[in-house]
C-alpha cells in the first residue's frame, strides 16, 4: 500500500516545482514510510511513497519502462500480477523486478487503456506517456483505493492518494462546495465524485481519466459497471455448494504478499468465513485482531474468539473503553473532509492493533452488499411490494396524510415507528431508499440550514445521487438497493473508512469478498437466494456451515458501536455546546444558530436523542477550524439566521 501524488501544469505548461511536489508526497508519509521517490519531465511531476509488500528490495517508484517513456506511481496489489507478467514476457517484454507495479507500465505499452479490464486488484495510479505527453489516472473497479484530482481555475491538474496532498499546493482554491454540505448532511459522507471541495474530486470506482497536454480536461470514462444478471438455472444447494470454492480462491489471490499477512476477526459472518478460508490456505496460524468493548449487548469478541480457538490463529484483542473519545479531533485530520461514521474510530483502534504484528491484513469488508445482508434491504423490498399495488397519485397523499398524523417515536422499536413507513410509502422507489439512508431527513434539512443557503442550493437535493445511479439500476428491488450502496455508501463510507484509518498506522487491508470476479459471480445469483425466509446472505451463511458455528452464522447483526449519546451528554457535553452554538459553524451562515440551540438544550435534556447530527456538525467543524475556520465560498456566509 502506498502514497501517490502529481502535479501536471497541462495549462499553463509551467515546470513543476520540485519543491511543492516534495511537500505533496511527504504529506502520505504515513501511506508509505519504507521509500519515497519522483520523477520530474518538464510541466509534469509525479511522486511516490511506498509500504513496501512485495519485492521488497526491487520495487522503488516511480517505476518506467525500458525506455523510460513510460513512468508509473501506483497504491495497492495487482493479485494476477505473475499471469500478467508471463503474457507479457511471452510477448517480448523485458522484467527487471518482481514488483506487480512493472506490470502496469508492460501492460499500458502493449493493451493500453485496454488493461485495466485485465486487472485483477485493488489500485490507484497515475501513469505517464511522455510520448503523446498525456496523464493516466485510474482507480478500481469497486473504489477499494483512493484518488482525488484537482483542476484549478487555470486548467491545470494535480492528485493524491489523499486530499491533504492537493490542499498543502499553494495554488489550490480552498473554497468549499455547498452542494457536498448537502450531501454529507445526507449520507454522513461527501458521495463520488464530489468533495468538500468546489474544485476536487474523487474519482469514481471503476473510471480512469485521460489528460493531453494542453487539451481540455474530458470527463471520465467508466470502464466497468456491475450487472445484476441472475442466471435462474441455480438452485440454493448449487450456489451453497460452489460459493466456498469462488470465495477461496479469491483469498488465495489476496495472501500474495513477500512480508506476513493477517487478519481482521470481528466475530461477524463475513471475517469469519475469511479466517477459516485462511487457516485452510495457510501453512501457519493466521494472526487475527479483534477489538472488544465492555457492553455485551454491543459485543462480538466472544464470537471472534471462538473462530480463533477453532483454527488455532494467533489472536490479539484489545478492549476499547465506554470512554475513549480521544479520537474525536484528531478524526477529522485523518479524513480531511467531513466524514460522520462514528465506527471509525474503533476501525482505527483495531488497525493500530493489528499493525504490531503484521503490515498486511483481509478482512471481510463488502459482505451485506454482495449478499444483501443489510436490514434495510428487507424493509425496502417489503415497501416496495406495497408501492407497487398502488400508483403514487394515490400513495402520496394517503400515506403522506398518515406519515403528518402518526407521532414520531424515534425510542421504539421500527415495528413501531409507523410514521417513518408511512412516509417511505409515499415515495417513490429511489425516494424510498434516500428516506431510509438519509443522516437528516428533509424536513430536519429543512430546519437545520438557513434559507440563504437553501437559496444557494438552487434545489439541489443530495437524492440526486442515488437518482443519477438508479438509471443504471437493475429492476429488481433487492438488486437495486444492492447497486446503489455498491456505488454510494461502500466506497463512500466503508472503504473510505478502512483506508484512512489503516494507512494512519501504515497497515495494509485486502478485501477478498470484493474481489471483483466474487463479486461478478455473486451478482449472478437469484435474488431470493440472498435474502430468504426473512434471512439475509442466505445462502453465504447456508455455505460457511460446516466451517463456522451455528450460533454465529444465525444471531442479530451487531456493529461497531459507540456510545455518541451519552458521550454527548457527559464528558463531551461541553466541547459540543462549544462547536455547535460558536462562531465556527454559525460564520458559515449555513445553518440556523436557533435550530443549533434546540438540537443542544433536548439532546441534554434526554428528550430526543439527536447524537447522529451532532456528531456530523462536529465533523463538519473540526474541518474548519483546522483550515482556520476557512470562509466558504457562498454568500450565505454574511447570513445568519
Amino acid at each position: 500500500m502506498c502514497g501517490i501524488a502529481g502535479i501536471f501544469n497541462r495549462a499553463s505548461g509551467r515546470p513543476a516545482d520540485p519543491g511543492v511536489l516534495r511537500r505533496m508526497r511527504e504529506t502520505l508519509w504515513h501511506r508509505g514510510p519504507d521509500d519515497g521517490g519522483e520523477h520530474l519531465d518538464g510541466n509534469l511531476g509525479i511522486a511516490h511513497r511506498r509500504l513496501s509488500i512485495i519485492d521488497l528490495g526491487g520495487g522503488h517508484q516511480p517505476l518506467f519502462n525500458g525506455d523510460r517513456t513510460v513512468a508509473v506511481v501506483f497504491n495497492g496489489e495487482i493479485y494476477n500480477y505473475r499471469e500478467l507478467a508471463m503474457e507479457l514476457v511471452g510477448a517480448g517484454h523485458v522484467f527487471h523486478t518482481r514488483s506487480d507495479t512493472e506490470v502496469l507500465v508492460h501492460g499500458y505499452e502493449h493493451w493500453g487503456e485496454g488493461m485495466l479490464e485485465r486487472l485483477r486488484g485493488m489500485f490507484a495510479f497515475a501513469l505517464w506517456d511522455a510520448r503523446d505527453r498525456s496523464l493516466l489516472l485510474a482507480r478500481d473497479r469497486l473504489g477499494i483505493k483512493p484518488l482525488y484530482y484537482a483542476v484549478l481555475p487555470g486548467g491545470d491538474l494535480l492528485f493524491g492518494s489523499e486530499l491533504k496532498a492537493i490542499t498543502v499546493n499553494p495554488a489550490f482554491p480552498r473554497a468549499l462546495q455547498p452542494e457536498a454540505i448537502e450531501e454529507y448532511f445526507a449520507y454522513g459522507y461527501i458521495p463520488e465524485p464530489r468533495s468538500v471541495y468546489r474544485h476536487a474530486f474523487k474519482l469514481p470506482p471503476g473510471h480512469c481519466l485521460r489528460v493531453h497536454a494542453g487539451a481540455p480536461v474530458a470527463e471520465s470514462r467508466h470502464y466497468w459497471d456491475l450487472t445484476f444478471q441472475p442466471d435462474a438455472t441455480l438452485t440454493f444447494e448449487d450456489a451453497a455448494e460452489a460459493l466456498p470454492g469462488v470465495l477461496r480462491e479469491a483469498v488465495a489471490g489476496h495472501l500474495a504478499s513477500d512480508v506476513p499477512v493477517g487478519a481482521f476477526l470481528s466475530g461477524g459472518v463475513d471475517s469469519s468465513a475469511v479466517v477459516a478460508l485462511m487457516a485452510e490456505l495457510e501453512g501457519t496460524p493466521v494472526h487475527t485482531a479483534s477489538i472488544s468493548f465492555g457492553e455485551r449487548e454491543f459485543d462480538e469478541a466472544r464470537y471472534a474468539r471462538c473462530v480463533a480457538a477453532q483454527y488455532a490463529t494467533r489472536h490479539h484483542e484489545q478492549r476499547v473503553a465506554a470512554d475513549d473519545f480521544g479520537l474525536v479531533e484528531p478524526l477529522a485530520g485523518l479524513y480531511d473532509e467531513p466524514f460522520a461514521d462514528s465506527s471509525a474510530m474503533p476501525t482505527y483502534r483495531v488497525c493500530e492493533l493489528a499493525r504490531r504484528h503484521v503490515k498486511v491484513v483481509l478482512s471481510g469488508d463488502g459482505g451485506d452488499e454482495t449478499f444483501a445482508g443489510y436490514r434495510r434491504y428487507a424493509w425496502y423490498c417489503r415497501e416496495e411490494r406495497v408501492r407497487s399495488q398502488l400508483p403514487i397519485g394515490l400513495r402520496r397523499p394517503f400515506f403522506g396524510l398518515l406519515g403528518r398524523l402518526y407521532p414520531k417515536l424515534d425510542w421504539a422499536p421500527r415495528v413501531l415507528r409507523a410514521r417513518a413507513t408511512f412516509e417511505a410509502l409515499a415515495l417513490d422507489p429511489v425516494e424510498g431508499y434516500f428516506h431510509s439512508v438519509s443522516l437528516v431527513g428533509a424536513p430536519q434539512a429543512q430546519a437545520l440550514f438557513t434559507p440563504a443557503f437553501r437559496r444557494e442550493l438552487g434545489g439541489y437535493r443530495a437524492i440526486e445521487v442515488l437518482r443519477r445511479h438508479a438509471r443504471h439500476a437493475p429492476e429488481d428491488p433487492l438488486s437495486r438497493v444492492q447497486y446503489l450502496d455498491f456505488k454510494t455508501y461502500l466506497p463512500g463510507d466503508i472503504l473510505t473508512k478502512v483506508d484512512r484509518a489503516s494507512m494512519a498506522h501504515s497497515l495494509e487491508v485486502r478485501v477478498p469478498v470484493l474481489d471483483h470476479r466474487f463479486v461478478e459471480w455473486a451478482a449472478m445469483l437469484p435474488p431470493g437466494l440472498k435474502w430468504r425466509r426473512g434471512e439475509g446472505k442466505a445462502v453465504f451463511k447456508h455455505a460457511m456451515a460446516s466451517r463456522l458455528p451455528h450460533e454465529l452464522l444465525y444471531r442479530p447483526k451487531m456493529g461497531f458501536a459507540v456510545p455518541l449519546a451519552t458521550w454527548f451528554r457527559d464528558p463531551l457535553r461541553e466541547r459540543v455546546h462549544a462547536a455547535l452554538l460558536g462562531d465556527v459553524l454559525g460564520d458559515t451562515g449555513w445553518f440556523s444558530r436557533h435550530y443549533l440551540s434546540h438540537v443542544v438544550t433536548e439532546h441534554d435534556a434526554g428528550r430526543r436523542d439527536y447524537s447522529a447530527l451532532i456528531w456530523s456538525l462536529l465533523m463538519l467543524e473540526q474541518v474548519l477550524r483546522r483550515e482556520g475556520a476557512m470562509a466558504p465560498a457562498s454568500p450565505a456566509a454574511a447570513v445568519g439566521a
